[in-house]
């Protein structure tokens, strides 16, 4: 379902990848689309930045709407009328921060995660399992194993109790993948990939062992799991590089969680095929716009200031979408002084686009 193309001298992997929803070519970059929905966006416009492929959050949509809703529409891809490959998180990352930042919203064990949602109060239990049962109620083309996510600030021995956690959860969702395939009978290019998460932090050999160990289980791709940061904030790249390299050729890297455009270049020549991040369309509803300058380099600006009030010239004259061409920036700066949704869209769409066109770029370093 995957193949490895091309391997460039600055280590950049091109390939490509065979889902039930269509061909993607790697690498690439996936907007979130948490609750079904990329924030103040619609499809056709979503298509028109050059995006290939969405991720979905279990989490979020198991609470709500629920998974009774999205079966009787069809599925995740027809609730949300997207034609194009999915890829849905285990939740737990969700679970984990909500847990982390208050105890009194659930706690962690071995066996599984019980939890408190934050909508309603009302009390779930996710386990590898169930989580994998999730994902295939969802009909995505591409699930992620639960996984025990530790914040940045976990001692040694903290990394090393989330790495067993971990191994032991990725066996219990590979079972359960399993009996899901010959349940639904889903063959060939109807399977949907399966991949692990590598855990261990900021220690190498952590990692290693966490990589070799989901390598003998066996998946079609394995993620870079937790933050890409230290404690102390510090991009993390020695460490995404040997993570990298643990994995075989043959098998998808995902990146997860990352990032800016600085760090999924770096990654991308480290040899990973997959990203995603809230960056660009988070940052567009605060007014922050990425913009090209010249062949591979990039500016950002704040149209909230006040100097763009009487600037008239077009949001992004070489944009592909109508309304960044045909709106100045100083009609944009006037929607973000009202709080006009319309400017959020328009920022968050410049953004996306912008993130593709970081992709599309890679081939020329």
């Amino acid at each position: 379902m995957f193949k490895v193309l091309k391997i460039k001298k600055n280590g950049l992997r091109q390939g490509e990848l065979k889902t039930p929803h269509g061909l993607l070519k790697t690498p690439f970059y996936m907007p979130d689309a948490t609750r079904g929905f990329v924030k103040l966006t619609n499809n056709e416009e979503i298509k028109m930045t050059g995006t290939q492929a969405l991720v979905v959050n279990t989490f979020h949509l198991y609470l709500q709407p629920g998974l009774k809703i999205i079966n009787q529409a069809g599925g995740i891809h027809k609730f949300m009328n997207w034609s194009g490959p999915l890829l849905s998180d285990s939740g737990g990352f969700q679970v984990f921060s909500l847990i982390h930042k208050n105890s009194q919203m659930g706690k962690i064990t071995d066996d599984k995660v019980i939890f408190k949602s934050p909508l309603d109060g009302s009390k779930h239990e996710l386990t590898p399992e169930k989580s994998i049962q999730i994902q295939f109620d969802l009909g995505v083309d591409m699930m992620v194993c639960l996984d025990d996510c530790p914040p940045n600030e976990f001692s040694r021995s903290d990394l090393e109790k989330a790495v067993v956690r971990t191994l032991a959860w990725a066996k219990r969702c590979k079972i359960e993948y399993e009996k899901q395939i010959k349940k639904r009978k889903l063959k060939g290019v109807k399977r949907p990939l399966l991949f692990s998460v590598i855990q261990g932090g900021a220690e190498i050999d952590l990692r290693e062992h966490c990589a070799k160990e989901l390598v003998k289980i066996g998946f079609d791709g394995y993620g870079f799991g937790a933050r890409p940061v230290d404690k102390e904030g510090n991009f993390l790249e020695e460490v995404l590089a040997k993570t990298a390299s643990f994995i075989p050729a043959n098998a998808l890297r995902f990146a997860l969680g990352i990032g800016t455009p600085e760090d999924i270049r770096r990654c991308a020549l480290m040899g990973w095929d997959m990203f995603d991040c809230v960056i660009p369309t988070r940052e567009g509803r605060h007014g922050k716009l990425f913009l090209n300058t010249q062949k591979l380099k990039y500016e950002t600006i704040n149209i909230n200031n006040a100097k763009f009030a009487l600037d008239f010239k077009p949001i992004n004259i070489k944009s592909c979408l109508p309304g960044l061409k045909q709106h100045s920036r100083a009609y944009l700066h006037h929607l973000f002084r009202l709080q006009e949704p319309l400017g959020h869209k328009l920022a968050s769409l410049n953004n996306l686009e912008f993130y593709q066109n970081i992709i599309k770029s890679l081939d020329k370093i």
